[in-house]
C-alpha cells in the first residue's frame, strides 16, 4: 500500500526521521531537522553518490567548497542580477505565487514556464482563465523578479557604506564554488579532460513558495557533478550521464516504473544549454523533477574568465588545442532523493495470518540501521547478545533492542528498513549460533557467530 504525503509526514516524525524544525517555539515555515534515523539514511544517500560517481568512476574527483565566497562570484555567474523567481499575488486574497509554479501546476507539468518572460507567463495565465488556487479568482498584479538569494554580511560593520562593501551571500548552489577551483583542482590532480568535479554541500535559496514537505525548501544539500569535456563531446557525455544517474536510482531499489525522462524543449533551456533532461519521480502529486542533468556548453568557465581576469582554459596534451572546457552537470537534492527513497520504499503488507505488516524495503546499504541484535529473553540472553552487539557495531551500524516480545520488536524493525534481525537464544549460549531474520523475506537462518562479520559483508554493501 503506498502512503500519502500527510502520512509520510506523520511517519516521519513519529519514528525519528524528520521533525519541524523549532518546534517547541512554534516551528519555522519550511524548516525541517533530521533526527536519529534520519540523519543516517540522509548521510548514507551521501555515501552511495560519492561510491558511485567518486569512488568507483575513473573519470571524477572530490571537493569541498565553502559556503561563503566572494560576491564578484555571482556576479559573475549572472545570480546577482538574473536569480529570481516570477513573484505574482492575487489581489483578491493577497495570497503570492511563483508565476511558472502556476502554470506548472496547472498543466500537470507538461508546462514549466522555465525561462519564459513575463509578458509570455501572464498571457498564458489569462489565456487559460488559470486561477487562483486559494479564492478562485483570476485577478493578479504585474509579476515582479525576487532574487532567491539570502544576503548576510561579514566582519565589524559601523555604516553604511562597509555594510555594502561586506555583503556576502549564502550560495544558492555548489557549482560555483567548483567552477572557480576548475584550474587549481585539474593541475593538482594532474586530470586530463574529460574528468569532472564532484561536490556535496548546503545551498540556500529564499523561495517564494516552499512546500511538500522537505521536496522544496529554503535549506538543501546537493550532489552536484561538474563534467569538463572537449566542445563538440559534449552531447556524448551529456547521454552517458543521464544513463548513469537513471541507472544510479535504479540500483538504490527505487522503481523504474515510477521514474521518467523528461527532455526540455527548445524554448525551456537556458541561453547557454544546448540539452537539459530532468529525472522526474512519481509523487502523489504527481511527476515531480528529481534530478537535474544540463549540458551547459562553455558559458560558466567563460563567465569566470572574463569576469576575474584569469585563464580559465585548457591546453590538451594530445592535440596541442586550446579551449575552454565544456561542461555537463547532473545535479540533485538530497532531501528529494531522501524522500523519493521513502515514498518508494514504504509499505504496509497484509499477512497470511490477518495481521498487517508496516515495512520500509530499503536497500540494505541506506537503511539507518543495519543490523538488530535482540536477546530472546532480557533475564537469560542480555549478556551474550550485548557482546554480539559489540561485535557488530565495529562494522554496521547497529541497535540493541530487549523491550517487549520478540514479534513487536520485529515489527519496530520492518517498519524502519532494519535489513536483518539477530536474536540471541539457547543454542546462542550452547553452540555460540545465532538466528538471522532478513526483513524482506521474514525467513530465518542459523549462523555462527564467527561467521557473523562475513556473512553480512555482501548483504549489506552497495
Amino acid at each position: 500500500m503506498k502512503i500519502n504525503m500527510e502520512q509520510l509526514v506523520a511517519y516521519c516524525k513519529q519514528q525519528g526521521f524528520v521533525y519541524q524544525g523549532s518546534e517547541i517555539y512554534g516551528g519555522l515555515a519550511n524548516a525541517w531537522d533530521f533526527g536519529p534515523l534520519g540523519v543516517e539514511l540522509k548521510n548514507n544517500i551521501k555515501k552511495a553518490w560519492w561510491k558511485r560517481f567518486v569512488q568507483e568512476n575513473p573519470y571524477n574527483v572530490g571537493l569541498d567548497s565553502a559556503i561563503l565566497m566572494n560576491k564578484e562570484v555571482w556576479v559573475a555567474s549572472g545570480h546577482v542580477g538574473g536569480f529570481s523567481d516570477p513573484l505574482i499575488d492575487c489581489k483578491s486574497c493577497n495570497t503570492r505565487y511563483r508565476a511558472d509554479k502556476l502554470i506548472e501546476d496547472f498543466t500537470n507539468g507538461k508546462e514549466t514556464g522555465d525561462n519564459w518572460p513575463n509578458e509570455k507567463l501572464v498571457k498564458f495565465i489569462y489565456d487559460n482563465n488559470i486561477v487562483c488556487p486559494n479564492c478562485g479568482k483570476l485577478n493578479y498584479t504585474d509579476i515582479r523578479k525576487f532574487n532567491l538569494m539570502f544576503k548576510t554580511t561579514q566582519g565589524v560593520i559601523d555604516d553604511p557604506a562597509s555594510a555594502e562593501k561586506n555583503t556576502v551571500y549564502l550560495r544558492p548552489e555548489t557549482a560555483q564554488g567548483i567552477f572557480v577551483q576548475f584550474k587549481n583542482v585539474q593541475r593538482t590532480s594532474r586530470r586530463k579532460v574529460p574528468f569532472g568535479i564532484c561536490q556535496v554541500g548546503k545551498s540556500f535559496r529564499n523561495e517564494i513558495t516552499p512546500g511538500n514537505f522537505i521536496f522544496r525548501v529554503r535549506e538543501f544539500e546537493q550532489m552536484e557533478l561538474e563534467f569538463f569535456c572537449k566542445p563538440g563531446t559534449e552531447l556524448e557525455w551529456f547521454n552517458y550521464w543521464r544513463k548513469y544517474c537513471l541507472d544510479f536510482l535504479k540500483d538504490l531499489g527505487i522503481n523504474e516504473n515510477d521514474l521518467q525522462l523528461r527532455d526540455h524543449a527548445k524554448e525551456e533551456l537556458a541561453f547557454y544549454s544546448n540539452g537539459t533532461t530532468d529525472i522526474e519521480y512519481r509523487f502523489p502529486w504527481g511527476f515531480g523533477e528529481l534530478w537535474g542533468i544540463a549540458s551547459r556548453t562553455d558559458y560558466d568557465l567563460t563567465q569566470h574568465q572574463n569576469h576575474s581576469g584569469e585563464k580559465l582554459d585548457y591546453v590538451d596534451p594530445d592535440d596541442n588545442s586550446r579551449y575552454i572546457p565544456y561542461v555537463v552537470e547532473p545535479s540533485v537534492g538530497v532531501e528529494r532523493l531522501f524522500l523519493t527513497v521513502l515514498f518508494s520504499s514504504y509499505d504496509k503488507e497484509q499477512l497470511e495470518n490477518g495481521e498487517e505488516r508496516e515495512v520500509l524495503h530499503l536497500n540494505p546499504f541506506l537503511a539507518p540501521y543495519k543490523i538488530a541484535v535482540f536477546p530472546l529473553m532480557k533475564k537469560f540472553h542480555s549478556e551474550k547478545a550485548m557482546e554480539v552487539y559489540k561485535l557488530l557495531s565495529k562494522e554496521y551500524m547497529t541497535i540493541y533492542d530487549d523491550a517487549a516480545n520478540i514479534g513487536k520488536r520485529y515489527r519496530r524493525m520492518d517498519a524502519i528498513g532494519t535489513p536483518y534481525c539477530v536474536t540471541i537464544d539457547e543454542n546462542t549460549l550452547n553452540e555460540n549460533i545465532v538466528t538471522v531474520r532478513n526483513r524482506d523475506t521474514m525467513a530465518q537462518e542459523n549462523v555462527k557467530i564467527s561467521d557473523l562479520v562475513e556473512y553480512f559483508r555482501d548483504k549489506l554493501s552497495f
